[in-house]
């Protein structure tokens, strides 16, 4: 099996500096991986500009010519306009990695469009990724090897925690940690407003929910413990808690959330099935 090239040698092409274009380049930068080796593109000209000037990076005018020499190819833009992309991308060799970062769309889309022999490597990452703390999750296509895993796990260290999956489980990824972060925020929001409902200021009430939201989830990762046993400890017999949690099951948030994960998965299938009808 052919040994990858130490990251710092690696050049890569970033096409699409949006939310999560820019969640990713910022996690190359904070890696090994230099500014030098780094060009972007995007179809705004003058952003992909600024961003480079912003990260003393390089920018190209085109997918053709940012993708010229580069070891890793990282397509982050919108499902829609992938097909388009790849049609820019036939002048690359077998040797190039190309890494897809667009909901709904499998590997095999981007194999039968790239010449042949080119590995893709699928990722779902999120939006705390701006933060390094996002959740990827990455799926060889059918010419990935491990070094192509491996290269593309120390390209996203920076923005948070990788995990490998089966691509057959993209899409509940994506409906889990990829659009999880709305979910979140929408808990969030709930408990702040609830907390104006009680009296408290707007500014207190989401400072109390933002971080209950942030301590909670620190004390799961970091004791290891099933959630519900954690809930349990707060939840006294009689209590205050265990009242508010009945009213939760009374109310069917649970069921929500499953159904909300479910409606998730089904769109990114249906994306998938409108953007390549023979998936």
């Amino acid at each position: 099996m052919e040994h990858a090239q130490p990251l710092t040698a690696r050049r890569v092409a970033l096409i699409g500096t949006g939310v999560m274009g820019g969640a990713i380049l910022t996690g190359l930068l904070s890696s090994a991986t230099r500014p030098e080796d780094v060009v972007v593109v995007d179809a705004v000209a003058h952003r992909a500009a600024q961003v480079a000037a912003e990260h003393g990076i390089a920018h190209a005018a085109s997918v053709a010519v940012g993708a010229t020499g580069a070891d890793v190819v990282i397509l982050a833009v919108k499902p829609k306009d992938v097909a388009g992309v790849l049609g820019q991308l036939s002048g690359i060799g077998a040797g190039t990695l190309v890494v897809s970062v667009a909901a709904g769309l499998g590997t095999s889309f981007y194999e039968s469009r790239l010449p042949a022999g080119v590995p893709v490597v699928r990722v779902m990452p999120n939006t705390p990724a701006t933060i390094g703390q996002g959740m990827s999750a990455i799926s060889p296509g059918a010419r990935a090897e491990e070094h192509h895993l491996a290269l593309v796990e120390a390209l996203l260290a920076g923005t948070g925690a990788v995990v490998r999956v089966a691509e057959r489980d993209q899409d509940a990824v994506t409906a889990i940690s990829g659009s999880g972060p709305a979910y979140v925020f929408y808990v969030i929001d709930a408990l702040a407003e609830a907390g104006v409902l009680l009296g408290l200021s707007r500014e207190l009430s989401t400072t109390l929910a933002t971080q209950t939201v942030l301590g909670s989830a620190a004390l799961v990762s970091r004791t290891g413990e099933h959630p519900a046993v954690l809930r349990e400890r707060v939840s006294s017999p009689a209590g205050t808690t265990v009242a508010a949690v009945h009213r939760l099951d009374a109310a069917g948030v649970r069921a929500a959330f499953v159904d909300a994960a479910r409606t998730a998965r089904a769109r990114a299938q249906e994306l998938a099935r409108e953007l390549d009808p023979g998936s």
